[in-house]
């Protein structure tokens, strides 16, 4: 095989050179790079696949056979051999916090496997003190341990860790672990000390402090907005410095997995001033669009939103969050949760995170200046909520072409698709929760029968709407591959398929990560496809995910990103 690659390579070269010796390149526009030698995936409906593609200052100038493509080669022209590999436009990231993404990154890695080592809470409490170890100075430095990525659902005891487990780890130092939905969290005592959270403190609307059981003393388990606000507070020991090297790394991180769009999905104004200064120093390799809080910053959002990035960074709209995470029972549903693990009372369906007047009015100003709207809704009463606020304002200032965003809707019902079609909402669904929790949700969240519809592409490709597929990161690792799989298969990680009526094809999923998100952003002139005229934005993966059995589209691997014609990430040093 590998000779077979050397002969491919060698050919290709002689007829490039043949062919721009009898078609001199002062005919053509002369190209920096041309693109030959493999599978070329255009993502463009009118030419799907190619031979060769041309570039010249960060633009695509040719798409097409080898032959034409080649009469752009000049004397200074690079021809990248793609030596049998696929390329594919760079994947624009529907719905991730990039930023914050960095912060798993440079954090204890609490996930379990395959992406991580924490099977229960002794390995939980062993992984803790080996990153303190490795990372002494750095924790010294902050006076912090922060952990990412415990998930109860995934643990032998089905429960998460206290205060109590964390403070065996240190009793000194606050420790601190997120979720890996990012919606909780769990402080020892003395990060609850540190954060002034004690026996009379009460729980902030829209979140919780969970009691140790027959009395008020708070076990360290922290929901929704009590997990933000403490977060918030710690967070807050992190000089600017900490913050910067938050962004790089999970720049890095996005481009690693073939992201040449990345988005920060929930950001207040001091991290974006944070982001600004990485941009200026070259320290964002892919583009970024940040989304603000619109029930915080407003103002904010109004001044500083656009469509024009600066130095690969722009703000894009505005970010509202009603419900919390389906797998952890506080999203916000119409019924109650099937078997929920924990103590709930009765009938128990979720909570809100924001009331629906706050919502109503949120909806109203973003219609109202034409600013686009992304939401977090993973019930089916949280997406409710948010399309009767839509109705509503469309009603009152006009449909417009605001490109409003349902993020996740884990357990939309078949009529919400419905009427989101009506509306022209469109949904960023998250079909990566059918490996990591599709288990859960049948079991605990949702029951058999509706479990098969989480995510729901099957009936949003049915109505012709697009679609993107996220990984939430840090939620998930960025892990693109394992996106694709996800949304083409829908295996659990028992090996069960959840809802195969809501699989889609392969072209689909890659859709999906590419064209149907650069439209989200008003970005598809630019972006989503090998078009010409389009940015030269490429990732290279190790075959053709079209060709093989999309059984083992995890195991594809991301080899080269490239922005613009310039490579932000290659496996290869």
């Amino acid at each position: 095989m590998k000779a077979k690659g050397n002969w491919r390579s060698g050919y290709v070269s002689c007829v490039v050179m043949l062919l721009a010796l009898g078609n001199p390149a002062s005919a053509q526009e002369v190209a920096d790079t041309i693109y030959t030698g493999g599978t070329i995936i255009t993502v463009d409906d009118a030419a799907p696949r190619a031979e060769s593609v041309a570039v010249k200052q960060g633009r695509i100038i040719a798409v097409g056979a080898e032959a034409d493509v080649a009469q752009h080669q000049g004397q200074d022209t690079k021809v990248h051999d793609l030596k049998g590999q696929a390329l594919l436009p760079g994947f624009v990231d529907s719905h991730g916090h990039v930023i914050m993404g960095g912060l798993q990154a440079l954090s204890a890695n609490l996930l379990a496997p395959p992406d991580g080592n924490v099977v229960d809470l002794a390995s939980l409490q062993k992984t803790l003190r080996d990153w303190v170890d490795a990372n002494s100075a750095a924790v010294k430095q902050a006076g912090l341990i922060i952990g990412f990525g415990y998930d109860e659902s995934q643990l032998k005891e089905r429960r998460p860790p206290t205060r109590d487990d964390l403070d065996s780890v240190s009793s000194d130092v606050p420790i601190y672990v997120v979720h890996q939905s990012g919606h909780f969290g769990v402080a020892n005592s003395a990060a609850l000390a540190l954060s002034g959270i004690t026996a009379t403190s009460k729980s902030p609307p829209g979140g919780k402090i969970r009691r140790e059981e027959g009395s008020q003393r708070p076990n360290g388990v922290l929901e929704e907005n009590a997990h933000f606000l403490v977060l918030g507070k710690l967070m807050s020991k992190v000089d600017q410095e900490g913050f910067k090297a938050f962004a790089r790394a999970g720049s890095k991180l996005w481009a690693k997995y073939g992201y040449t769009t990345a988005q920060e999905g929930r950001a207040a104004p001091e991290l974006l001033s944070i982001a600004k200064a990485v941009a200026a120093e070259g320290g964002l390799l892919n583009d970024v669009v940040i989304y603000p809080d619109i029930l915080i910053d407003r103002d904010f959002i109004a001044s500083n939103v656009s469509a024009t990035y600066q130095n690969g960074l722009r703000v894009g709209g505005a970010k509202l969050t009603i419900d919390g995470s389906p797998q952890g029972f506080t999203a916000l549903r119409d019924r109650p949760y099937y078997a929920p693990v924990g103590v709930y009372p009765p009938g128990y369906k979720g909570y809100a995170a924001a009331e629906m007047d706050k919502v109503v009015d949120a909806v109203d100003w973003a219609y109202e200046k034409n600013i686009q709207l992304l939401t977090h809704s993973n019930g089916e009463g949280a997406s409710d909520m948010l399309l009767a606020a839509i109705a509503n304002a469309a009603n009152r200032f006009g449909e417009g072409d605001r490109r409003t965003v349902l993020i996740h809707g884990q357990f939309l019902r078949e009529d919400q698709v419905d009427t989101m079609h009506e509306l022209g909402v469109f949904p960023s669904l998250f079909p990566m929760h059918t490996f990591y929790w599709g288990d859960w949700h049948r079991e605990h969240t949702v029951g058999p029968s509706n479990a098969d519809n989480i995510s729901p592409t099957g009936w949003v490709r049915e109505r012709g709407m697009m679609f993107g597929s996220h990984h939430d990161a840090p939620v998930a690792l960025p892990d693109s591959m394992r996106v694709l799989d996800a949304t083409v298969t829908r295996r659990t990680r028992s090996g069960d398929i959840l809802g195969p009526a809501q699989r889609v094809d392969v072209m689909t999923g890659i859709k999906a990560m590419t064209i149907w998100p650069a439209w989200q952003h008003f970005e598809e002139k630019d972006k989503g496809s090998i078009e010409v005229g389009k940015l030269a934005d490429f990732v290279i993966l190790s075959d053709d995910p079209t060709k093989i059995d999309p059984e083992v589209i995890d195991t594809l691997e991301v080899m080269v990103t490239i922005k613009e014609d310039k490579v932000i990430y290659s496996q290869s040093p």
